[in-house]
């Protein structure tokens, strides 16, 4: 299911539009700035890269780039 199901937990922990694939890939936009993309396949109940998932939130944290 990925981030299909997982959106709204994806959202409120990363801050940024993504989409996740089958192989643990995600893609996320800073709107108007970037796009990033990590990859890691240990993926959790979802079907999303735990590790990429983790390095995401990292990033936001500590660049305060996030849509909310």
């Amino acid at each position: 299911c990925g981030t299909y199901d997982a959106a709204g937990d994806f959202a409120y922990r990363v801050g940024l539009p993504g989409k996740s694939g089958v192989g643990g890939g995600i893609i996320a936009v800073v709107p108007g700035r970037c796009a990033l993309c990590v990859w890691s396949p240990g993926l959790d109940e979802r079907g999303n890269s735990v590790a990429g998932v983790a390095a995401l939130d990292h990033f936001t944290t500590l660049t305060g780039l996030s849509v909310f």
